[in-house]
């Protein structure tokens, strides 16, 4: 299978490369793709030496898959290039995820409705794909009616120019700023930028997004913070249900969820931090306990790597459920 990586000098780029090679995803020939700048470069995958290509070269190379991460400028122009070349292309950014006719995917919720018709595929928001795997087994039993969460999002978010940032305020060196603020010592109420609301983009794509993918039913009301963090996102989730709960019951149905690992034990000091989630795929849930301010309500604490359940690894997973429809031709066996 020729497997194109758009953005491939990139920090996700990056890791969905090394997430395909962990998974051992069927590439018989990689097609790793960046802007201008980066043409020319050399990348090494699997033991093997490739060449940075062009948007329009890689098109003519006629890839089977194609996994986006350059920006939503970029997908929303290129994407349909590839998708009318005979590539399905999955993104990574925000260009495709509201548009009607383009499904908005976390595997474990709603993978098994892709089909051949799905040429752009789009990849969830980071803190929304870790917020509706929570979700997902306790709207199926008690019915969500209201969300609240707030986010403590993780530099890498943003990207390398952060990262270099929080490294130089750490040094004490002068350098580019990502943030109108420091991000060292302090937490920024500012993920994206602000729109007419009031609320950031950020905020809105917990809202919409969660709507899309689980139920248009649910309200969902978000406060996004980016922490000088590195590991991956947290959220402090507040859940309003239709039905009462059994706080066990909530934590054996988040323990059989796929792609959840429940760590819940105060007693211990047991709980998700960024710290442990780095480098993992799952997302962590801990801290559950009933509100006890208003009835059938639930908090909980969720983290995730967002370079990888959040990004790449969800993007790879949605790659492998393609494979194993056979809507991804491929003589290997994920």
């Amino acid at each position: 299978m020729k497997v194109a990586v758009v953005g491939a000098t990139g920090m996700v780029g990056n890791i969905m490369l090394q997430v395909l090679k962990e998974r051992n995803f069927p590439i018989t020939e990689l097609i790793p793709v960046a802007s201008e700048r980066s043409v020319g470069k050399t990348i090494s995958y699997a033991g093997s030496d490739y060449t940075v290509v062009g948007l329009e070269t890689a098109i003519s190379m006629k890839p089977d898959l194609a996994l986006f991460s350059a920006g939503g400028d970029t997908s929303l122009e290129w994407a349909p290039k590839f998708a009318a070349a005979g590539t399905t292309v999955i993104d990574n950014s925000s260009a495709w995820r509201m548009d009607p006719g383009t499904k908005l995917v976390v595997p474990e919720i709603n993978g098994e409705s892709l089909s051949s018709e799905d040429k752009i595929i789009a990849n969830p928001n980071c803190s929304t794909i870790q917020l509706v795997l929570a979700l997902k087994p306790l709207h199926e039993k008690y019915s969500a009616k209201r969300v609240v969460v707030s986010t403590y999002q993780s530099i890498t978010g943003t990207g390398v120019s952060a990262t270099k940032q929080l490294e130089n305020e750490r040094n004490g060196t002068d350098g580019e700023m990502a943030y109108p603020y420091p991000i060292d010592k302090n937490c920024l109420p500012h993920c994206d930028v602000f729109t007419e609301n009031g609320y950031t983009k950020e905020e809105m794509k917990l809202t919409k997004e969660t709507k899309k993918i689980l139920d248009p039913k649910i309200n969902v009301t978000a406060t996004a913070v980016r922490v000088p963090v590195v590991g991956g996102h947290s959220e402090s989730i507040n859940v309003e249900f239709e039905n009462d709960f059994d706080i066990n019951e909530v934590r054996r149905l988040l323990h059989n969820q796929d792609g959840i690992t429940l760590k819940d034990d105060p007693t211990t000091n047991i709980y998700p931090m960024p710290i442990y989630a780095e480098g993992k795929d799952d997302v962590f849930v801990g801290r559950i306990r009933r509100d006890e301010s208003q009835a059938n309500t639930l908090n909980m604490w969720v983290v995730s790597d967002n370079l990888r359940k959040g990004a790449a690894t969800n993007a790879v997973q949605i790659a492998e459920i393609l494979v194993k429809k056979g809507l991804l031709k491929s003589t290997l066996t994920v």
